[in-house]
């Protein structure tokens, strides 16, 4: 399974501006100067806390200095001054917190943003991307980039822009007091901080990545078996699945822990920089004092500008790692947003026009795989308001035409069109909006019926939802349930049997009320007594409409207007039911099979 943070890049410095560079229109969006306004108040409180901040340790130099001048007024004045530090320390705290409280909607309007261009766009993907890729670890990476956001800016504008500034201030306070041999060591240490956090951080990355592709695997393993839970117990494979999850997740663990220990190496070594230059500049301001150059104001000072600066610089090892990551999974889900598109609609595609919902293949060749092709020069024509069957042995190509027709694939050469239309001129919105499908597995949202039903034409009204569920025999049901139309229908319709959840669907088809009907083997999969009881729900459906009916059991369509019998992706045989019998030929013997295996069931059930 492809990787999106593993995929090929570009250089690292590359990606990560080009990534920086994307993001920034969601942190300063065009069309919002309200968020402008707050990105620039969070920053002018930035400046402040700052201030205030660097002023702290001064406040307690003068108070200290009053102190061993041994004045009268000495007490008062140092009494002063420590009251101003207090307040500086409340004030500091003050800034912060509006600071987040001012920019805290501005991180959620990106995240929100962000995270719905990404689900747009994953929904304009084709068909082929959603079954080549696991949901969960789809999910997964939409998740992690989507809180990337809030970290990125958080670090980025309130600890990396802050921490410039207060070095940048610390170096010019130092200068001016204490020399510039204190500037310069400073400078000296904080660089070598940086480049060994950097070093130590960028060897953790690796092992970082490896975390996380494998808590993807694991994540993805837990989704995929859960979703198949039936089928897990159907095969009594608890075991099997333990046994691959269990893998999954050691190596998951084997990595996270190779992880924390590289981070205890990184605080250590990030400790003995700090403490070296805060033993140094304390050695040589002491120095001075004894030379009568500085006063014991002056070691409270570079005390504590030193720790103003060490508190940022001590997390600049978990900023780094967090930037990083943060840019490594927004560079993943920004990939993301780059997956072309396979089906798109022309730049002059125009809306379909529905006159009669006449459909026609002409000579349609179409393969998965270029490798092996499915369909071979497949043409037929359904009249308006015609019923046209397809039936054929299993991997025939049957379901294959209601996806060429949905326009989830393009076909190689040939044509298909709707009412002298080319489905690839018209946009895929429209055509899909003229277009009902009850499928063999029908799949509900984990919502109520009403949901399920209403999503066939979203805002119709309780009336319009009620009819169409009267008109798929649904309707008492429903009513009889404890909690009637608010009933949840569980995971993918669970809760419901296989004939309540198709009268669903059904129900949500005449909602939608489509001009062209597709029913892929609706009843393939229900027994003998509830496929008829939902034929002739189907029946009401699709009467007056243009019908194509993928079918397993012939008894179904023996109405049809017209059979196609497909065989290895070939039409071999078209016609009406009863000359198709006459006929003799492949359809008569699936009949007489079919036939055969009722009359079996029918004396076994004696």
């Amino acid at each position: 399974m492809q990787s999106y943070a593993a995929a090929a890049s570009p250089p690292q410095g590359d990606a990560d501006f080009k990534t920086l560079r994307r993001f920034l229109p969601y942190l300063w969006p065009a069309a919002r100067p309200d968020l402008r306004v707050r990105v620039a108040s969070a920053m002018v409180l930035v400046l402040m806390s700052k201030a205030v901040t660097l002023a702290m340790p001064y406040a307690l130099k003068l108070a200290l200095d009053a102190m061993a001048a041994d004045l009268p007024a000495g007490i008062g004045i140092a009494m002063a001054l420590a009251a101003s530090y207090a307040l500086a320390r409340f004030a500091g705290v003050l800034f912060d917190n509006l600071r987040n409280a001012v920019f805290e909607s501005v991180g959620q309007e990106a995240a929100r943003r962000l995270s719905l261009d990404v689900f747009s766009h994953i929904h304009q993907l084709s068909l082929r991307f959603h079954l080549e890729r696991r949901t969960g670890a789809l999910t997964r990476l939409i998740e992690r980039g989507t809180k990337s956001v809030d970290t990125m800016l958080y670090f980025l504008l309130f600890n990396i822009f802050p921490t410039v500034i207060e070095l940048t201030a610390v170096c010019i306070l130092f200068g001016r007091g204490f020399g510039w041999e204190l500037v310069v060591a400073t400078l000296i240490m904080v660089a070598l901080y940086i480049v060994y956090t950097q070093r130590i951080t960028d060897w953790r990355a690796q092992l970082r990545r490896d975390m996380v592709e494998s808590d993807q695997r694991a994540t993805a393993r837990a989704v995929d078996s859960l979703l198949n839970y039936e089928t897990v117990k159907y095969f009594n494979a608890e075991a099997h699945e333990n046994e691959n999850y269990g893998r999954a997740i050691k190596r998951y663990t084997d990595a996270a822990t190779k992880s924390a220990v590289s981070l205890s190496w990184l605080n250590v070594g990030q400790s003995f920089i700090t403490n070296l230059l805060l033993g140094g500049a304390l050695a040589w301001v002491i120095w001075g004092w004894s030379k009568g150059q500085f006063t014991i104001g002056d070691v409270a000072l570079v005390n504590g500008l030193l720790g103003t600066l060490f508190r940022p610089l001590d997390l600049l090892g978990m900023v780094y790692r967090e930037i990083r990551q943060g840019l490594i999974d927004m560079d993943a889900m920004f990939r993301l947003i780059d997956t072309q598109t396979e089906i798109a609609d022309a730049p002059d595609a125009q809306p379909l026009r529905v006159k009669g919902g006449h459909i026609r293949f002409d000579a349609v060749n179409f393969g998965y795989d270029p490798r092996r092709q499915i369909l071979h020069d497949v043409a037929f024509d359904v009249a308006p308001g015609r019923k046209l069957a397809v039936v054929g042995h299993s991997g025939a190509g049957k379901s294959t035409l209601s996806r060429i027709l949905y326009r989830f694939y393009d076909i190689q050469s040939g044509s298909v069109t709707i009412d002298g239309q080319d489905l690839r001129a018209v946009t895929q919105s429209s055509l899909r909006r003229a277009i009902g499908i009850v499928p063999q597995d029908t799949v509900l949202f984990n919502d109520s019926i009403r949901y399920n039903i209403a999503y066939g034409r979203p805002g119709a009204s309780e009336a319009e939802i009620f009819a169409a569920a009267r008109g798929a025999a649904i309707h008492d049901f429903i009513l009889s349930l404890p909690d009637g139309y608010a009933t949840q229908v569980g995971e993918r319709g669970l809760k419901l049997s296989g004939g309540e959840k198709q009268r669903v669907a059904i129900a949500r088809t005449i909602l939608k009320n489509p001009a062209v009907l597709i029913l892929d083997e609706a009843t393939s999969a229900l027994d003998s007594a509830t496929e008829a009881s939902i034929q002739d729900a189907l029946g009401s459906v699709s009467a007056g409409r243009t019908t194509i009916v993928i079918a397993h059991r012939l008894s179904t369509i023996t109405d049809a207007d017209e059979i196609l019998v497909l065989s290895a992706g070939r039409i071999i045989e078209r016609g009406r039911h009863e000359a198709l019998l006459a006929s003799g030929g492949a359809y008569a013997e699936m009949w007489a099979l079919q036939q055969a295996e009722a009359e079996a069931e029918v004396l076994a059930a004696e």
